[in-house]
């Protein structure tokens, strides 16, 4: 039986030339900890040659779909992200060149301004051959069914090219009253991947369902990581409940998830979720992913070789979803 190829989707990267640009301050304002979350995994996220290619090999990885980890170009105003998110572009781009058999990328987007974001993702796409875009959860405090972000959605949409919705730093007003009270490493972590993160990407998918973004964007495809982020669990209950409330959509809220979301395996390598992820979205809307630095290459794919599906469908969430929903080509 041939090897199965598989990509990784929710990969990270971060480049220290262009975080060093952006204020400190401003930095520890928006809640990112020194020495805790990505600051811990700096070596490693600024690695695209040496160690994450070895861990690739060992872990029979084929391909990295790399994305930019905060903190980045939505902590900029208006008139300095889009050169900023420029530059990191072609950057990431470069990376691509060097090893176009190991890596693609998302475009990283300058969502303070979302007119020149809708310009620089078809930019990444057309002229470096990207497959879509992640977006760091809030800019600001606003989620993308602000119409002022309609411009990235229907660019995206017209594009046919995902949006990967990855958790963000939820905002200070939210992180006193919900997180806070812990040691500070509890705290943060409490905000970000042991909770806080899940809970937001949630919401966010839900807030683009409920103020009927998706209906006016039919085509356009999200992308969540972590097993759903919680949605799985929930789409049953959502209809129930929102069913008596919500008028003005075309279609349920399950109806519109499944139509439009998929999800991916990042971080989450246990059987519970996964069934739940393969019973409510099918094994054609779930994708293989990492989270790389921050789960191991090689427990997500020993996961991946156990899932108790057959063959077909571990190839489809292995490498098929990702060829299909980003336009990946196989190579000869």
């Amino acid at each position: 039986m041939n090897r199965m190829r598989v990509i990784a989707l929710e990969e990270h990267v971060s480049f220290r030339q262009f975080t060093s640009e952006i204020d400190p301050a401003l930095v520890v304002r928006r809640g990112f900890a020194p020495g805790l979350g990505a600051g811990s995994r700096a070596d490693e996220l600024e690695d695209t040659e040496n160690q994450r290619l070895r861990a690739m090999d060992e872990a029979g990885i084929d391909v990295q779909v790399l994305s930019v980890v905060g903190p980045g170009a939505d902590l900029l105003p208006p008139d300095a992200g889009p050169a900023f998110a420029r530059r990191y572009n072609d950057e990431l781009a470069a990376v691509v060149r060097k090893h176009p058999d190991r890596f693609s990328a998302f475009a990283h987007l300058p969502l303070t301004a979302p007119e020149a974001a809708a310009d620089e993702l078809e930019r990444t796409v057309r002229q470096h051959g990207f497959c879509g875009a992640l977006i760091n959860g809030l800019t600001g405090e606003k989620f993308l069914d602000d119409p002022m972000f309609d411009p990235v959605l229907e660019r995206a949409e017209a594009l046919g090219v995902p949006l990967y919705i990855h958790p963000g730093i939820p905002p200070e007003s939210v992180r006193r009253a919900y997180y806070d009270g812990f040691d500070p490493a509890v705290s943060y972590t409490f905000a970000n991947a042991g909770w806080g993160w899940h809970a937001e990407t949630a919401v966010h998918i839900l807030r683009l369902v409920l103020s009927g973004a998706l209906d006016r964007h039919p085509k356009l495809q999200l992308i969540i990581g972590h097993m759903g982020e919680g949605l799985p669990a929930m789409l049953a209950r959502c209809d129930g409940t929102f069913g008596r409330t919500v008028k003005h959509l075309q279609r349920t809220v399950s109806e519109t998830i499944l139509d439009q979301v998929a999800i991916t395996i990042s971080g989450f390598f246990t059987f519970p979720p996964f069934i739940g992820a393969l019973l409510t979205f099918g094994a054609e809307r779930i994708l293989f992913s990492v989270d790389y630095p921050f789960a191991s290459n090689r427990v997500a794919r020993d996961f991946l070789d156990t899932l108790p599906v057959n063959r077909s469908d571990k190839e489809n969430i292995a490498h098929g979803n990702a060829e299909r929903l980003l336009k990946l080509t196989v190579p000869a």
